[in-house]
């Protein structure tokens, strides 16, 4: 019998692009783990438990290597270079190991000035009375000038990234995701290829400096180096998943806050809540509604489901961050609320390196837009708004908001 869709499973007339979460309860409150049908990708488990999540996020045996699905044949076309995201380890281990110095704790920092400028000279954009799109004119050009600027993306190319960027991340058809597939393998050869005839002081022309195109001088591998095809994986991996998931955490954050505006006031009265609120953001909203596809490398038990070697896994982190045994009142937005042990950025092994970048992203547009329009609303009603939404993503395609 065919799986059903995440629609089949919503409340009869409810729109999951809008609001996915009543067809996550109704599925957990059957069990852990279901069989379902992602458009686009076929059958899959689906792991919607908090706890199911966290175990299925760190066993050995589910791979994140496609090579493990019983249905691989080819990438199809549609995979750039040879990344962290759908590589297991050591492979996984050496390439995070690579580039971690970049995203510490301590780097983060350094860059908040630079943070806090960018959304300072963005907020001055917007009108003080008046309307204007919270994601278009603040949301999406914050993040991705800063991954941008980290990466060494010049800014005239900015715009082709992001539209060729948004088409992977939430394709309207395959031949579209295929052609800006190519396009953007394309610009990242040639921006690599810059970087090496003349290298600048950023992130890729580190990774270039780390290239070589074999094995090290004495016949092994060199664990200090990445191949041509990773170099191409990394500045994909790092300009896509930095900066798209970022403009939906703060649009979706906004977004929140007006939908709940106890909770709005609450902020304004105590700034100090304002990590609190993105955490809780990220719980109730996370931008990531699910891991990449892990595939099973043997026939194991999830949640007391049997998975058989080559099915793949779908581990749904939206789900699983608003379990009422781990979050009572899951679906209340709550500022004040214990969030520790949510799943907005994954867990274990493939736990999101840049989760301090986005978080510092996050928190300063967040601080910056009360302190410098501190009184804004929705400029239409929010029934209209629309979301991209896919199971493995969501977000805002626009904001407008009234200023004044």
């Amino acid at each position: 019998m065919k799986a059903p869709t995440l629609e089949d499973l919503a409340p009869d007339g409810h729109d999951i692009a809008v609001d996915p979460y009543p067809a996550y309860a109704a599925l957990r409150a059957k069990g852990p783990v279901h069989r379902v049908m992602v458009p686009g990708s076929g059958e899959t488990w689906l792991v919607v438990t908090r706890d199911a999540a966290r175990d299925a996020l760190t066993d050995p045996r589910l791979r994140n290597d496609i090579r493990h699905s019983s249905s691989w044949r080819s990438d199809g076309g549609h995979a750039i270079g040879h990344n962290m995201l759908q590589s297991d380890p050591p492979q996984h281990t050496r390439l995070r190991r690579l580039v971690a110095g970049h995203f510490t704790a301590a780097r983060i920092a350094a860059l908040r000035p630079r943070i806090e400028g960018i959304a300072t000279g963005l907020l001055d954009g917007l009108p003080e009375h008046g309307t204007a799109d919270l994601v278009s004119g603040y949301a999406l050009p914050l993040p991705v000038t800063v991954i941008c600027d980290l990466l060494g993306v010049p800014p005239a190319d900015r715009a082709a990234f992001h539209t060729w960027s948004a088409e992977l991340v939430m394709p309207t058809s395959p031949e579209a995701a295929s052609q800006a597939t190519a396009a953007l393998s394309t610009y990242l050869a040639e921006l690599t290829d810059r970087k090496r005839r003349t290298p600048d002081a950023d992130l890729l022309t580190d990774l270039v400096a780390m290239t070589h195109p074999g094995p090290a001088p004495d016949g092994t591998a060199d664990d200090a180096a990445l191949t041509p095809e990773e170099l191409l994986g990394m500045a994909f991996l790092i300009l896509v998943a930095g900066h798209e998931t970022t403009v939906n955490l703060i649009s979706a954050t906004v977004h929140a806050l007006l939908a709940h505006p106890e909770q709005l006031a609450l902020l304004r009265t105590d700034p100090g809540l304002t990590a609190s609120c993105v955490e809780e953001s990220l719980r109730h909203n996370s931008p990531v509604h699910a891991a990449a596809f892990r595939f099973a490398a043997e026939s194991l038990d999830v949640a007391g489901t049997r998975i058989a070697a080559g099915d793949s896994v779908m581990i749904s982190l939206a789900a699983a961050s608003r379990d009422p045994l781990r979050f009572p009142d899951p679906d209340r937005f709550d500022i004040r609320r214990e969030q520790r042990g949510h799943l907005g950025f994954g867990h274990g092994l493939h736990h999101c390196l840049g989760a301090p970048l986005a978080r510092a992203e996050a928190t300063i547009a967040l601080s910056q837009l009360l302190r410098q329009r501190p009184r804004f609303g929705f400029a239409t009603d929010p029934d209209t708004l629309v979301w991209r939404s896919s199971m493995l993503v969501r977000g805002l395609t626009g904001l407008p908001l009234s200023f004044g």
